[in-house]
Formats: structure tokens, sequence, C-alpha cells
């Protein structure tokens, strides 16, 4: 059964289901319109709701994480720009396996699972990886509209030295700052499965990008484990991954699929950038973001 074009979830749900007010997304959007270096045009009141929701309905907040949201797509070329879901996309999507799993946590956190497929490591391109799974995360997004909470699971099983000499500090800098700072999402939960022997190395990489509250949701699970099931069942992985759910082979297909089927979903958001020779002030840069003050505003939730 082919895969369908996905339509935005109706606007009156999302209010209802988030407690958001469409006074306070008119709110934003004239806020919106005193901001000319913000694509205020294409940016859709599902977003604005995103946002404010992740903020914790805090309005100043919102303020912040928005022009962040969209610094960041701009400036962080490598992950954003130009995103289309091309030959160069499928081939990414053919090394790493990226999928919502459908059971939620107990407290209905909306789950997403990463893992190899491909474990050949010259074959692992870092950034292309992440580019795809951010990718992935916003369709989800558009999708659902916001979640309660989200949850990342990383399953390293066959991860080798190999793959981990292939990570760049810049990306690590680049998805770590977005994911804590600027991703619309309220995270909850960071999670390895299958962790190497060699995890101290990964996390020596990692550690120095992640703020306090990152570290105290990050779960590393041993290979063999089964304290996964404190999250979600171990049913609800793949089949290879111990689970009932469907193959790699079956997932794969269906999201690539689903991905070429809304590749326009991508086009328009390209599109969602900012002019940084139209902000107030004077524009920003990359060093402006990693050279300035460490902390920040947006607030990780630990439950």
């Amino acid at each position: 059964m082919p895969s369908k074009v996905i339509e935005q979830r109706p606007l009156d749900e999302e209010y209802e289901k988030t407690g958001v007010s469409p006074s306070d997304i008119a709110a934003l959007r004239q806020w919106l319109k005193t901001q000319p270096h913000l694509p205020d045009k294409y940016i859709t009141d599902m977003e604005l709701i995103l946002a404010y929701h992740s903020c914790y309905k805090s309005s100043e907040v919102s303020k912040q994480v928005i022009d962040l949201h969209y610094t960041l797509r701009t400036l962080f070329t490598n992950l954003f720009h130009n995103r289309l879901v091309d030959d160069s996309f499928i081939r990414t999507m053919n090394v790493i396996l990226g999928f919502p799993i459908e059971t939620r946590t107990s407290k209905d956190y909306k789950v997403v699972y990463f893992r190899l497929i491909d474990y050949d490591a010259k074959n692992f391109i870092f950034s292309e990886a992440v580019r795809a799974a951010i990718m992935l995360i916003d369709l989800m997004q558009y999708e659902d509209g916001a979640w309660k909470g989200f949850v990342i699971i990383i399953d390293l099983n066959r991860v080798t030295l190999g793959h981990i000499a292939r990570l760049d500090l810049q990306t690590i800098q680049q998805l770590l700052y977005y994911l804590q700072e600027a991703m619309l999402v309220r995270l909850k939960g960071l999670h390895f499965l299958n962790a190497p022997s060699f995890m101290d190395r990964l996390m020596m990489l990692l550690r120095p990008f992640m703020k306090k509250e990152l570290m105290e949701m990050l779960k590393i699970h041993q290979v063999g484990a089964t304290t996964l099931e404190e999250t979600i069942p171990i049913d609800a992985l793949p089949k290879e991954a111990g689970g009932k759910s469907n193959s790699f082979q079956e997932i794969k297909n269906e999201i690539i699929d689903k991905l070429i089927a809304n590749k326009n979903f991508f086009v328009d958001e390209n599109k969602r950038r900012v002019t940084e020779s139209l902000r107030p002030g004077k524009p920003k840069t990359i060093t402006d973001i990693f050279g300035g003050i460490e902390g920040s505003f947006k607030k990780l939730d630990i439950d």
C-alpha cells in the first residue's frame, strides 16, 4: 500500500490537546511581525504551537526559542541547508534506521528509535545520519502535533570503533546544542542501548556538549540488559532487536516510502530560514552562538 501525503493535524484539535489558546498564538504572530529577519510568512501556526508548548507556555522563552530555532536552521548548514528527499538521503536511510515506536511510555511520551542497519563503517557519514534523523523527526511532528514528552533511543548494536572514529566534533556540538536549546519538543529521555565496551570513549566526545539536565536524563543500557522495560516494553522494538515489531527491512521500506511521498514538506520547510542582514542589531554568526556565554533559557524538564 503506497504511503500517502501527510496532512497537518487540525489546529483546533491541537489547541484542545495542548491547552494552548489561539490568543497565545496570535500574540506570538504579532511579535513575529516585529522581527524582520524571521521567515514570518512561512512559519505556520502549528509551529508556533509546538514552540509555545515546548517552552511550557512561557511567552518570553518561546520568543527566544523561536528565534534560535530558525537561526540554527540557517547557520548549521551541514544539518539544515537544502534538505531534500533525494538519492543521497535514500543512501543514508539504507545505512541508518530511524522510526517512531508505536508504543508510548507510561507517561504518554513519544519514542523514536535509531540504529545502524548497514554495519560497514565506511558507509557511515555522521552529519548525513544526523541530518536524516532530524528530517524524520520534523515529519513526525508535522503528522502528530505536539508531544507530551519526547524520548530518543539510540541502539549501539554493531557500532564499532571505526564508526566512532567517523564522528566529528562540529556535528556533535551542533546536534547537541540544537537538541537541548532549540528543538521544539519537551525532551524527557535519551537512551543508549547495547552499550559497547568502548562506551567511555563515546561519552568523552559527547559529555563536553551536554548540560547537566541532559546528563541526568541519559540512560545507558548494557548488552543484554532489560532496563529499557522501565521506559517501553522490549516487545515494541524491531524483530532483530529482540522485539516483536516489524523487521528492519519492513520498517525501512515503510519509512523511505513515507518520506518520498512527503518530499514537498521539506521543499516548503527549506524556506523557513533567517535573513541575517535584516536582523535588528547585528547579524548572528556561529561564533556568536558558540563563543557566547554558556547557558540558556530552554528548560529541559527532568522527571
